[in-house]
């Protein structure tokens, strides 16, 4: 494209100042036509392009008549829903003479088009000129080269080549799962050198697909790139067997197959009190058992096991929780007999408990208004006890307990009342 001088542009720069007002003429529908007016003719360098701008240049007018020149555009490539015959071809007016130059910006990438002049004098048109032919630049072209990683936890690595085109500043990173129609845009990765995105919050066990497109300084983007499909890392194996102990004194014994996986961290224990209740976290594990501690006898507890991975990504939990229970109070023993005989109270039982080793009485009795006392008769191997510590004109209150041999004691027995006789 030819450069003017200082001089000349300054020169040119003053005369558009001073024709700049008022709006630009158009195309007259019935205009007399002055074969004399000349041609508008394009220089040796008559047309520039790039993808979404032509530039046009044409020889110098000398002809003092010409007020300027009507440019005219056609597209090559689209297709024309209009009538032909409301078709104006027309596209802008250059109302200077000393103009040669025109940049059309209202093209598209990889586009064909035609254009032509016609001078024009103060009352009149010239003829039009040859018809130019020129074309926009194809769409750029994205990246060369993209790779998605596999087996990722929660997340996707997208990694690509550099775009070879200067103009790049920029991508866009595009995703869609299989299930999904449309691609979505993802983000926005500023720098041309730029060449890895990481995609997180994405679901477990799951396939993504992903495009890269690339972003120009003056807004041109590119086609797609080819597309590739990353897969997340799946969750670890659900934790099988567990098992849970029901026989064990002040405690529950809880065991699990152990993970053989690669990448195992640790197992998670949950507990809860009911079976659909809130499991709360009870224990991190690297050890495929627990001896979980309880103060309360026949206490029941519900189990769920999960493993977790060094990617902290977690197993489901079992269908079912496993139930637990410390062992429970043995039996109470059934009294059989309570009764006064001369100055001893006598209590028989009998024994409903296999697990019963010894026995326990409780006696409960007042002194005086406010005074309760109650004593305890412990280890007791026979299923009969004589009290011979007794008093007249007293109210004595009898409980029997069974004791196994881990001393767990059952729940006492219904209170056997025994009322002694008024001293004679």
């Amino acid at each position: 494209m030819k450069l003017l001088n200082l001089s000349s542009l300054l020169t040119v720069s003053t005369i558009l100042i001073l024709s700049g007002c008022g709006a630009k003429p158009k195309p007259k529908k019935e205009a007399v036509i002055d074969a004399s007016l000349p041609k508008v003719s394009l220089t040796r360098t008559a047309t520039k392009s790039d993808m979404t701008s032509i530039a046009l240049e044409w020889k110098r007018i000398k002809d003092k008549r010409v007020e300027g020149i009507y440019i005219y555009r056609e597209s090559l490539d689209e297709n024309k829903s209009i009538d032909p015959a409301k078709y104006d071809p027309y596209l802008d007016t250059i109302d200077n003479r000393f103009s040669t130059h025109f940049l059309d910006t209202d093209v598209h990438p990889g586009h064909r088009y035609n254009y032509y002049f016609i001078s024009y004098s103060d009352d009149a048109q010239g003829e039009r000129s040859e018809i130019y032919q020129t074309a926009t630049k194809p769409v750029l072209s994205s990246v060369t080269w993209i790779y998605a990683a596999n087996g990722m936890p929660r997340s996707a690595k997208i990694l690509w080549r550099p775009h070879t085109n200067k103009l790049v500043n920029a991508y866009e990173i595009y995703r869609k799962t299989f299930n999904e129609q449309e691609w979505k845009l993802v983000t926005k990765i500023d720098g041309r050198l730029s060449a890895e995105y990481i995609d997180l919050g994405l679901k477990d066990s799951y396939t993504y697909q992903y495009h890269v497109r690339a972003l120009t300084y003056n807004g041109i983007r590119s086609t797609p790139s080819q597309s590739v499909k990353s897969i997340t890392k799946d969750l670890p194996l659900v934790v099988t067997n567990v098992q849970a102990s029901d026989n064990i004194p002040k405690k529950i014994k809880i065991s699990w197959d152990a993970s053989d996986e690669k990448d195992f961290s640790h197992y998670n224990l949950y507990r809860s009190k009911d079976a659909d209740g809130s499991y709360v976290l009870l224990a991190k594990l690297k050890r495929s058992n627990f001896e979980n501690a309880v103060q309360e006898d026949g206490a029941k507890y519900f189990y769920m096991v999960t493993s977790v991975d060094k990617d902290a990504l977690e197993s489901p939990y079992q269908t079912h929780s496993t139930q637990g229970m410390s062992m429970s109070k043995p039996l109470p023993p059934a009294v059989v007999d309570a009764k006064l005989i001369g100055n001893e109270i006598v209590i028989k039982w009998r024994k409903n408990d296999q697990r019963a080793k010894s026995f326990i009485v409780r006696k409960r009795y007042n002194e005086g208004l406010f005074n309760t006392i109650i004593d305890e008769f412990n280890d007791i191997k026979e299923k009969s006890f004589i009290d011979t510590q007794i008093t007249p004109n007293t109210k004595y209150f009898y409980q029997v307990l069974s004791v196994d041999k881990n001393g767990i004691t059952s729940e006492p027995t219904i209170e056997a009342v025994i009322q002694t006789k008024e001293k004679e």
